[in-house]
């Protein structure tokens, strides 16, 4: 019997192709990596409301981190606890009136599974409220009156490193910010501390896994801190170059199923 390892999977442009879906081939190879006796899981930035679809198509039966890390809970266990850490809605009131200086298209903040919309503008609205939401539009100084889990503001490509700027020079004690990959000019925004290897960090000791048995693959620059901490980090073909530099090894893109191709070499399966 081999040793167990937890696998954690990024979602968009790692384990999703291009078109946002899993292929059979990639989900036959995961179920076989489980019925080796491996854990997988879920290591996403989006909510939960818009991976559970992949959750439920994997059929799996672990916790999940979403947010990057600002929630971690077990959709099917609720001993596991649900572990959320939201910022304080004053700094985002803060935050809002900062970006007045700015070209902003809008900001959205989500408080676990509900949205708030700054204006009234669906384009950011219609991508991210995959699951249903509770919305919530208007001014968010006036409508936002609880500690939010995340909030992503969609700027002017020219104004985004401005912003961020702004954000370190006057928040970096409370907040981490990211930008997000291309299509999207959005700038994203979790209490400080907090991360995707916070949540697998706390979903290995669960189940007792220790770091060297730990795969994780990403691509982006909010899986940084997650490949850094897995004893295997990958980075996907698709990967942004700087993921590449500080992962383990590297795999094939997203598209050419590089999960499914790095768990047959290493796990043997």
């Amino acid at each position: 019997m081999p040793e167990k390892h937890l696998i954690a999977l990024d979602l968009d442009g790692t384990l999703l192709t291009d078109k946002k879906e899993i292929t059979p081939y990639t989900k036959r190879v995961i179920a076989s990596a489980r019925e080796q006796g491996h854990v997988v899981m879920i290591a996403t930035g989006r909510p939960y409301r818009s991976s559970t679809m992949y959750y439920k198509e994997l059929d799996l039966t672990t916790p999940i981190v979403n947010f990057n890390g600002a929630l971690v809970h077990h959709p099917q266990d609720g001993t596991f606890g649900t572990y959320h850490s939201p910022m304080n809605h004053k700094t985002i009131h803060e935050i809002v009136e900062a970006m007045e200086q700015y070209e902003v298209t809008n900001i959205l903040a989500e408080v676990m599974d509900d949205m708030y919309v700054h204006y009234d503008d669906r384009q950011l609205t219609d991508v991210l409220a995959l699951g249903h939401p509770k919305v919530t539009r208007g001014d968010l100084r006036k409508f936002l009156r609880e500690d939010p889990t995340s909030i992503l503001i969609h700027a002017n490509q020219s104004q985004v490193d401005d912003i961020r700027s702004h954000l370190s020079d006057v928040h970096a004690e409370v907040i981490e910010h990211r930008r997000w990959g291309a299509p999207f000019h959005i700038i994203e925004i979790v209490k400080k501390g907090i991360n995707k290897a916070v949540g697998l960090k706390r979903v290995a000791e669960h189940y007792n896994i220790p770091t060297q048995h730990i795969i994780a693959f990403g691509d982006e620059d909010n899986d940084f801190e997650m490949i850094k901490f897995a004893g295997v980090g990958v980075a996907m073909g698709n990967a942004i170059p700087s993921l590449k530099e500080i992962a383990n090894t590297s795999t094939l893109t997203n598209e050419e199923e590089g999960i499914a191709h790095f768990l047959i070499d290493h796990l043997k399966l």
